[in-house]
């Protein structure tokens, strides 16, 4: 049989068994509605009271602050459109980097048709955004600062203590900004103490922590208001109307857990792997560069550009040996249009199309590595030859 290989970590983890399990029980026998008075709903509303608890000691946050959304999208969607409608009233000016995901960038522009301005601030050659621009951006109407503490497409892990710090200095000044960060590549990799981070509004999302696709989470800080985008209801505090998937939210609530206990032995393996994996491509293939940070990045992740090929064909090349990677988001999978992190990293189009994501899980073993540096470089060296980027060519 081929060797399967995935490597598209960033896109979707695998869910973990532990979690499967226990999430199974509240698939068959505790159904209930979480907002019925019976013992059916007060069993499962306390199941859930419970995974809230769990989630916010992690965060070093109340239980209050902890909201369940369908999705890392919708908790981007929430935090972004939902506190921007909320503070209206005293400004209407947005601050995001230029390198955002797509939930974050798509919000800013639906706020625009609204009537908000939204600055776009721009990343070095590296993908990190310099804390000087944020706060040379803050204006006395700015309402909201949104920065990625992790980049999904090159891994770049971004300062994000000290634009929190830029952003609690203005408000000494009389500027209000709400400082929201979109961490759900943060997981299993990154510390997620909202408290020394020093942010106002933080996203989650179960399917990049191996727990279930489905689920959210949004960390909202007591004292901020915010207008629900999804009405009707008196869930989650009336801020996320909707009733609530008591096996999702046990699912997100195991996997962060699990994701957390093993954060700094599962980051150092990876690292290790990350930079072997690297290092031996760039010995065997020639015409390779890293995009984003050398070191700044997160341990799972690695984005190349191999000059002289298209991206998409060496995607479903790698497929054909068993090898799942990706060119980037994979909320940009069908779209033709360069990566737009790469285009803010100031990379040539023709350059761009050549870009490969590869990021690396629980599951990821040397032996995996080894079999893609096996078959990488005749992939290239065949693509090359077929393409009509210049190459290496006479």
């Amino acid at each position: 049989m081929k060797r399967k290989v995935y490597l598209d970590y960033a896109a979707a983890t695998p869910i973990d068994p532990r979690v499967r399990k226990e999430m199974s029980p509240y698939f068959e026998r505790y159904y209930g509605n979480a907002s019925s008075i019976h013992s059916f709903g007060r069993e499962v509303s306390n199941v859930i009271r419970n995974a809230r608890t769990d989630i916010a000691a992690i965060l070093n946050a109340d239980v209050s602050e902890i909201i369940f959304t369908g999705s890392g999208s919708e908790s981007d969607t929430l935090a972004i459109m939902g506190i921007a409608r909320k503070y209206k009233h005293l400004g209407k000016h947005i601050i995001m980097s230029s390198i955002e995901h797509k939930a974050v960038l798509q919000a800013g522009h639906a706020l625009e048709r609204e009537g908000f301005q939204v600055s776009y601030i721009g990343v070095a050659k590296n993908g990190i955004v310099n804390p000087k621009n944020i706060r040379e951006a803050l204006r006395k109407d700015t309402i909201l600062v949104s920065v990625m503490y992790a980049n999904n497409e090159i891994g770049t892990i971004q300062p994000i203590k000290d634009i929190s710090q830029i952003v609690r200095h203005a408000r000494n000044n009389g500027v209000i900004p709400i400082f929201h960060t979109d961490a759900c590549q943060a997981p299993g990799a990154l510390p997620l103490d909202v408290k020394k981070l020093g942010v106002d509004a933080l996203s989650l999302n179960g399917s990049k922590m191996y727990g279930p696709k489905g689920i959210g989470i949004l960390y909202l800080r007591e004292g901020i208001d915010i207008e629900a985008i999804i009405p009707g209801g008196e869930q989650e505090r009336g801020r996320r109307a909707g009733t609530e998937s008591v096996a999702l939210i046990i699912g997100i609530d195991r996997a962060f857990r699990y994701a957390e206990k093993d954060r700094i032995k599962e980051s150092k393996r990876l690292s290790i792997l990350r930079d072997y994996f690297i290092r031996e491509i760039k010995r065997k293939i020639p015409g390779v560069m890293l995009n984003g940070h050398a070191t700044k990045r997160l341990p799972n992740n690695i984005n190349l550009i191999f000059e002289g090929i298209e991206g998409e064909s060496l995607v479903l090349m790698l497929d054909q040996e068993g090898i799942a990677a990706s060119t980037g988001s994979a909320c940009n999978s069908f779209d033709l249009k360069p990566s737009h992190v790469l285009t803010e990293l100031n990379i040539p189009e023709d350059m761009a199309h050549g870009s490969l994501r590869m990021t690396l899980g629980r599951l990821t073993t040397k032996t995996d590595i080894n079999y893609v540096l096996k078959k990488l470089p005749g992939i290239i060296s065949r693509l090359r030859e077929l393409s009509t980027i210049t190459y290496g060519k006479k």
